[in-house]
């Protein structure tokens, strides 16, 4: 689904990130973990279309997607929550649903993985709070906001930075339960998370970066070493 080669990006003539591989699988959902300054947002910027590459490919279902600008890279499939989420603040709940809907309806063709009715199932304060103006509700509301969002650009890879930080401990339960949700439903995610717990509970592999370098791939069943090898979470994730 997703492959990442020898990606090199960042803000200025120095890169950030320095030959980056990692592919995720239909599917699958796979971890981005690493302390603070480690490159995660560089990355996450990068595979939505907001940093350009300097070098490297980003190839999603076979297609080379590094030169596709982050407002149409919903037409290939993916859909990004950033962490500072980037909604309409002043516009309803509603009608940040709705603009995503009718992109996401373009994009695919009027064929729907997520339909409105189905994101304020998984989110029910989304009808209820549908005509409030978004910039009034809380942190946690903008999230389930944001996800809704992303879901109905109808992607089939949702990528989500550092998901559950600031969060009341009741709502990132409700968040990991709907993630659950949509793993079930086949839905292929990439969770950049500082959290080694969460990553390690939500998904089934990880890639390890430090200083804009991948260090170490936890893959299938590994999680549980990594969590036990102490140098390696002190080292490099400030556990």
């Amino acid at each position: 689904m997703l492959k990442v080669k020898g990606l090199y990006a960042g803000y200025s003539p120095v890169p950030v990130l320095h030959g980056i591989d990692m592919e995720v699988g239909p599917g699958e959902a796979v971890a981005v973990v690493g302390a603070n300054g480690a490159g995660k947002t560089a990355l996450v910027r990068t595979l939505s279309g907001l940093v350009r590459p300097m070098a490297g490919s980003i190839v999603k279902d076979g297609v080379e997607i590094g030169h596709v600008p982050g407002h149409r890279r919903f037409e290939h499939g993916i859909a990004v929550v950033l962490e500072n989420r980037n909604l309409f603040g002043e516009l309803s709940v509603r009608d940040n649903l709705r603009l995503a809907e009718q992109a996401g309806r373009r994009a695919r063709g009027g064929a729907m993985r997520f339909t409105h009715d189905e994101v304020c199932e998984l989110f029910p304060l989304l009808r209820e709070r549908g005509e409030g103006q978004v910039s009034l509700l809380s942190g946690g509301q903008q999230q389930m906001v944001a996800i809704a969002r992303a879901l109905l650009l109808q992607p089939d890879l949702l990528i989500m930075d550092e998901l559950t930080t600031g969060l009341a401990p009741r709502i990132v339960k409700e968040i990991l339960a709907v993630l659950n949700r949509l793993r079930e439903r086949g839905l292929s995610i990439v969770l950049v998370e500082q959290s080694v717990a969460i990553a390690a509970e939500m998904t089934d592999r990880a890639y390890v970066l430090s200083v804009g370098r991948v260090i170490h791939e936890v893959r299938r069943g590994e999680w549980q070493a990594l969590l036990n090898d102490k140098t390696l979470v002190k080292a490099y994730l400030h556990g």
